[in-house]
């Protein structure tokens, strides 16, 4: 058997396009017949998602997995380091928390860190015909060179070819490409095979002779200028989209809106609001005032007694008990399901200090953190938010959904009696769970799903329970996210040299 096709994309900034570039090729490399896995030696994000082996990854991996045509799997994403505070971060390696380590203190663990990356390197290699890898942020931060396991340090370590990626909307791009291959090592210049400009708009014939200069000045190759696709909608690493303006259109007829406090977590869960043709969703953060809405979300965290903190500092706590008072409706996910209660306890200190909180007292229920992380892929049915026709039998309900359940919380409370949805974990018994709270009023839900709102039913009951009148218009995330993998994967066939990106004959 041939060593498989590997390849390494870093970028000169973050967000400059790297995960995408990657999600591109393994589509396009897919098409050609080929299997294909993704790696990202080490990633930094508090969006993740539920592998097939019951593990954590970072969520740009599970959707580089979702284009490549395969599960999602630990081996993709060894590394996964979400930040808990502004220096330290829970470490979780092949998919499973290890530790909750200081910056100074991952410093001096990452040689064990590297030493998962190869076993997972070595397992991937051995199982597929390409395997495209994903830097983090830049290889030119010249403070993580030492130990440097996400970019050069594994490409050196793996023998890896590298292309670089800049993002040339944010401008400056040839200044970001030749600086940032002026500051690597001979050996790790080396390696560089040539450059990709990512989200161009404008005139190819304006842009040319600053490619011939570039080319001329390095002596590497341009593979390609992709354009900037108006519209483009993929699961965000970890960033947060300024605005919905591109991904949706049409006239608005329900307001919600949602705060960014410090550790927010798997925001995505909020993508089909953002797309939805009649929701006008807006994301509050700090400082900024908290505008009237129809519905308000509370979103995950990764510091949920911190965060809620920040909460009550930004006068959210008073706004939510205003506008229940007016009849708005209030969702809770995962760690905002958990603001919803009595209290939050964390007596092992497991998100920072060992403390006891009260929540918003809005549901009858408390959480106690513990140290096993619930982790599985799950599927069921919304409650039927009717009030006379509700089901509280186990297995009833109302329309279908499917999500993940990412959470070191146990909740309990006269509010659970009064279930969200009921579920199944994939894999796992066929008996259906029940998941969550309504409040006696309706008024309140709150649910442990992550991907509430992703299956096109579930999402319409939701958006007619808070509020949305007449038939609203189906947005099936799925069918979009698929739809949108192709275009990339048509942009990075039609305007990239693959013959040269890729070994001669091998693609």
């Amino acid at each position: 058997m041939s060593p498989p096709i590997t390849l390494m994309v870093q970028g000169t900034t973050s967000d400059a396009g790297k995960s995408t570039l990657v999600a591109g090729l393994a589509r396009v490399l897919r098409r050609r017949g080929l299997r294909v896995a993704p790696f990202k030696p080490q990633n930094m994000a508090l969006n993740s998602a539920v592998t097939a082996d019951g593990g954590e990854i970072g969520r740009a991996q599970a959707l580089q997995a979702l284009a490549a045509g395969v599960a999602p799997h630990t081996d993709f994403n060894p590394v996964l380091l979400k930040p808990s505070t502004d220096i330290g971060a829970q470490v979780i390696i092949h998919g499973r928390a290890v530790a909750s380590l200081s910056a100074r203190d991952y410093h001096a663990y990452k040689p064990t860190a590297m030493a998962a990356v190869m076993q997972s390197w070595d397992r991937l290699c051995s199982a597929y015909d390409a395997v495209l890898v994903e830097g983090a942020g830049s290889p030119a931060e010249i403070n993580l060179r030492d130990r440097d396991i996400a970019n050069m340090g594994f490409a050196e370590a793996a023998d890896v070819p590298v292309v670089l990626v800049a993002d040339i909307d944010r401008g400056g791009v040839f200044a970001h490409l030749v600086g940032t291959l002026e500051l690597l090592s001979p050996s790790e210049q080396a390696r560089v095979k040539g450059f990709v400009i990512n989200r161009f708009r404008g005139d190819m014939g304006l842009l040319q002779s600053g490619l011939d200069w570039l080319e001329e000045r390095t002596g590497r190759p341009v593979f390609g200028v992709l354009p900037y696709l108006h519209g483009l909608f993929l699961d965000a690493e970890d960033a947060l989209a300024d605005s919905a303006a591109d991904v949706r259109a049409g006239e608005a007829a329900l307001r919600v809106i949602a705060p960014v406090y410090p550790r927010i977590s798997n925001h995505t869960d909020l993508d089909p609001l953002r797309l939805h043709p009649q929701v006008d969703f807006r994301w509050v953060g700090p400082g900024q005032a908290i505008p009237p809405a129809d519905l308000i979300v509370l979103p995950g965290s990764k510091s949920v007694q911190a965060d809620l903190a920040w909460l009550r500092a930004q006068g959210w706590e008073e706004a939510i008990r205003r506008h229940l008072r007016y009849g708005g409706k209030v969702v809770g996910i995962c760690g905002g399901f958990q603001m919803l209660g009595r209290e939050l306890a964390d007596p092992l200190g497991l998100e920072g200090a060992p403390a006891t909180m009260a929540g918003l007292g809005l549901l009858e229920l408390r959480t106690e953190l513990a140290p096993h992380k619930q982790l599985r892929n799950v599927r069921g049915r919304l409650a039927n938010l009717s009030p006379c026709a509700r089901s509280e039998a186990a297995g009833e309900g109302g329309p279908a959904l499917a999500g993940y359940e990412i959470h070191m919380g146990v909740t309990t409370g006269p509010a659970l009696q009064r279930p969200a949805a009921w579920l199944m974990d994939e894999g796992g018994p066929t008996a259906s769970r029940p998941d969550g709270a309504v409040s006696a009023d309706e008024q309140i839900l709150g649910s442990y799903v992550h991907g509430l709102f992703d299956a096109p039913a579930a999402l319409s009951a939701l958006l007619a329970w808070a509020g949305l009148a007449g038939e609203a218009p189906s947005v099936d995330l799925a069918a979009r996210r698929e739809a949108d993998l192709d275009r990339l994967a048509d942009a990075v066939e039609a305007h990239l040299d693959l013959a040269a990106l890729f070994a001669p004959g091998r693609i």
